[in-house]
């Protein structure tokens, strides 16, 4: 009998969204559908085409369709959602969040009328403000809702290591916690070169620049070119949907909902928050968060990034008392 092949959509065809399908089709994960508003689905649709027509070179077998009908949805396994607009000069925080709050909002709504089985991997930004509003507009269980960002900044920071050290980028071991940029938690005693602490093969000056590159490296990007990353955005995001559709039980820091972990809400059942915390992935979405116990300076960092998230949601709920 021959088995299905997973069903993977992708909701926005900017850059992060069409690269997203880009690496989901050279990794041959599944069949794919990027979606997008009407007004794109030309383009959605001519870079669907593109794609599929790499299949005979990159030798890859998939069903690949640009569309703005979400019935092209349905029987999805994963579903992410890169939908919403970047930051722009003049932009407060808060016009950012209404706007976006709206669209995601808007597709999670759809995502759970015609993929109401799907497992959804957030990817716009604010991230953990959008998390949030993808869980309470789907009504999805919390462990079908998870968000990307740790798993971009983690290869970031293994980037920029590797540089210093001038070793593969492979032998690197490490993870962050908490939101992106500022609100990231660095935890270099966690950090090891094929299990030798980073510590003991750069100093403390060096570890500390690249922690501070890894904060702003979206940043030096838009600097450099006007606008935001996709390559490395993207690929975190496949590697996500790869732990899930292969079921693989990967630990990928990630925003996931936390209560008792990591003390975001302790004993307060159904009031928790998206947290930037290392989890298990697999068919089931998030399988379980890892929690364990932080020490020193990482405990007020981590508190710092768990309040930040709460005022971000804060913003949320004030603005869309529909979501609180």
């Amino acid at each position: 009998m021959a088995t299905r092949r997973a069903k993977i959509s992708i909701i926005g065809a900017g850059n992060v969204g069409a690269t997203c399908a880009h690496w989901a089709a050279a990794k041959e994960l599944g069949d794919i559908v990027v979606l997008d508003i009407p007004d794109k689905e030309g383009m959605a649709r001519a870079k669907m085409l593109d794609l599929a027509c790499c299949a005979p070179i990159e030798r890859f077998d998939a069903s690949i369709v640009g569309t703005s009908d979400y019935k092209d949805i349905v029987g999805s396994d994963v579903v992410v959602i890169t939908a919403g607009l970047p930051r722009k000069p003049g932009m407060s925080r808060d016009d950012l969040i209404q706007t976006n709050v709206k669209i995601v909002k808007s597709v999670a709504g759809q995502v759970a009328e015609h993929a109401p089985e799907s497992i959804i991997i957030v990817v716009s930004n604010p991230l953990d403000a959008m998390v949030y509003t993808a869980w309470k507009a789907s009504g999805f269980d919390t462990h079908r809702i998870v968000g990307q960002a740790g798993a971009l900044d983690v290869a970031r920071f293994k980037t920029f290591l590797s540089m210093a050290l001038e070793c593969s980028v492979e032998d690197i071991s490490t993870l962050l916690l908490g939101g992106h940029g500022d609100d990231m938690v660095p935890l270099p005693r966690l950090t090891s070169v094929h299990g030798i602490p980073i510590a003991d093969l750069l100093d403390e000056a060096t570890i500390t620049a690249c922690v501070d590159r890894t904060k702003q490296g979206g940043g030096e990007i838009v600097k450099l070119q006007g606008t935001s990353a996709w390559y490395a955005p993207a690929s975190g995001t496949i590697q996500m949907v790869e732990a899930i559709v292969k079921d693989k039980k990967r630990i990928i820091p990630c925003a996931a909902y936390c209560e008792d972990e990591f003390g975001v809400a302790p004993g307060q059942k159904g009031q928790g928050y998206f947290i930037g915390v290392p989890a298990v992935l697999g068919a089931g979405g998030v399988e379980r968060v890892v929690d364990f116990k932080l020490v020193g300076e990482e405990v007020e960092l981590m508190n710092e990034s768990i309040s930040h998230v709460k005022d971000l949601v804060g913003v949320v709920r004030t603005m869309f008392p529909e979501l609180a």
